[in-house]
């Protein structure tokens, strides 16, 4: 898979890269915890160790979200069927242990070229793309490099000297997104330059000794008195040493030339055909939502933590049973757009949605108002949105991450949002994952997010970490108390889900340091973890009075 490949050569020709240092989409390659220690050493079965986020502290001394029980308290009840959509990169429908859980827009002929429901999106039978294509969707910029983009053209080369006073608020502006582009791009063309100088060091030892494709043997072997091409060869041997083969890094540089995220000027909207500008620009996109195989492992891997088909003997069960997935496609390679992110909520409150699952997020956000909007619109149809808090290892107390529920960080506009942060197995001070971001006034609660076990395309399975996989976690658990507790409104699940958790007041590393610690209720509103078993009992005392 993408991810996790490109992971892998990263660590082996950028020593100094880490690879998830934005709120991105995007898995994050964590160490052995205790239980796959355990799990190594017989204490613990495989399979307890892909389910680990479904275990009962209590009962099973793993930090999970009590599901199982959740389940043992769910017998002989009936729930209704719930919809879920999933704003991702795209989702492989036709995976195994998610086809026979999908939605389906009843009002829509499959493949007639009619918008049959009149809703404005043509044959949209599993959701929608608003990413453009028919398969890959275009790459795209980070926010930061569209907005130094378009201001490049009144103050690049300029100096304050050239600047009127009407324009010196702007151009103040400018030079600190100038620096912020500078500051996060400069990691990605250290990359590329080291990319380069591997593709000279294997053209340059090939040709030396004449072959297409060379072997270590072949390297150690090597005898010759120039410097330049012994450095070449130490290159080499050090990397193909520790498992690199020309192969993988072909492959790697290819994704790398098409990276686009710092690229002033690219246009990611060719493929897509309308402003993104203009939020009343709505006829564009279409309905393939499944994407290729690199764009849907993402949205692939969070659709099946939240509904994988429960009890079919295959794969894993997901968190909900009685749900049904929307898939929603709005996040490309890149960061996403205001506008697809607005239209993207707004399409899956129109067509039934309960709860929205939004595993992506970003530093800055030009249009945030329309996708305010958007969450407003969503609460005023009952609709519950649950967002991962991001994995920079930050406070967004401080540090910004879109999309929130408020303007100021502060006062927020609507009661319809959970922002989540990830926790690792380890019942200890390495509780939090190391990467996740918090704060006490913009992250709810926190859910299991380190090595998770889902799906990915072409019916396989692979355990992901991050944020984008605590989001899913705490979705699920809002869909089974929205499929049994129907009379629940968004707001009350999401606070059900808040005041229900399991508390773990015990002192924990701060998220990205070494010896800092903090008491873990400092690092979220509530300082608990979401449990699915809790929720329900709450949920039922709530509608039974009881």
């Amino acid at each position: 898979m993408r991810i996790l490949k490109s992971i892998l050569v990263v660590a082996l020709v950028v020593a100094t890269l880490t690879s998830c240092s934005s709120v991105k989409n995007m898995a994050v390659p964590t160490m052995d915890t205790a239980v796959s220690m355990a799990a190594k050493k017989g204490t613990v079965s495989d399979e307890q160790f892909n389910h680990w986020a479904h275990a009962d502290l209590a009962t099973d001394t793993i930090p999970g979200m009590s599901v199982d029980k959740a389940y043992k308290f769910l017998e002989g009840k009936k729930g209704e069927t719930v919809i879920v959509a999933v704003i991702d990169s795209g989702i492989d429908i036709e995976h195994e242990d998610l086809k026979d859980v999908l939605w389906t827009n009843p009002k829509e002929i499959a493949d007639n070229n009619i918008d049959d429901d009149k809703n404005g999106y043509v044959d949209d039978i599993y959701g929608w793309n608003f990413l453009g294509g028919n398969g890959d969707a275009a790459p795209e910029q980070l926010e930061i490099t569209r907005i130094v983009a378009d201001l490049n053209s009144r103050f690049e080369g300029k100096t304050a000297a050239d600047i009127s006073a009407e324009e010196k608020a702007d151009f103040d502006k400018y030079q600190e997104y100038l620096e912020a582009y500078k500051k996060s791009s400069s990691r990605h063309f250290q990359q590329m330059d080291r990319l380069e100088q591997i593709g000279t060091n294997f053209s340059a030892v090939k040709t030396f000794l004449g072959k297409e494709a060379v072997s270590i043997e072949d390297l150690q072997a090597v005898k010759t008195e120039d410097e330049e091409l012994q450095a070449q060869i130490g290159d080499i041997l050090g990397l193909m040493g520790r498992g690199l083969d020309e192969k993988a890094y072909l492959e790697y540089y290819d994704t790398q030339k098409k990276n686009k995220n710092y690229d002033f000027d690219f246009d990611g909207r060719a493929i897509v055909g309308d402003n993104p500008e203009d939020i009343t620009d709505v006829k564009y996109g279409n309905p393939f939502v499944i994407g290729s195989k690199d764009d849907e492992s993402h949205g692939t891997h969070v659709s099946g933590i939240i509904l994988a088909k429960r009890n079919n003997g295959i794969g894993l069960n997901g968190v909900a049973n009685n749900a049904k997935l929307m898939s929603v496609r709005a996040v490309p390679d890149g960061d996403e757009r205001d506008k697809d992110v607005a239209l993207a909520i707004r399409y899956a409150a129109d067509n039934g949605a309960k709860v929205i699952n939004m595993s992506f997020g970003k530093s800055y956000s030009p249009n945030r108002e329309w996708v305010i909007d958007a969450i407003k619109y969503a609460e005023s149809k009952d609709v519950l949105l649950v967002h991962a808090a991001g994995n920079s290892s930050e406070n967004i107390d401080v540090s910004d991450n879109w999309p929130n529920d408020s303007f100021d960080k502060i006062n927020e506009v609507s009661d319809n949002v959970l922002t989540v942060g990830a926790m690792s197995v380890n019942y200890n001070e390495n509780l939090p994952a190391t990467f996740t971001n918090y704060g006490q006034k913009n992250v709810d609660v926190f859910a299991p997010g380190v090595q998770i076990y889902s799906t990915v395309p072409k019916n396989e399975y692979a355990k992901y970490s991050g944020t984008s996989m605590a989001s899913p976690e705490v979705a699920g658990v809002a869909a089974l108390v929205r499929s049994y507790y129907p009379q629940l409104s968004a707001s009350q699940v999401k606070h059900i889900i808040m005041n229900s958790g399991t508390e773990l007041d015990m002192e924990v590393l701060v998220p990205g340091k070494k010896d800092e610690k903090i008491k873990f209720s400092k690092l979220s509103i509530t300082g608990k973890v979401a449990n699915a078993y809790n929720a329900l009992v709450l949920a039922d005392k709530m509608v039974n009075k009881r």
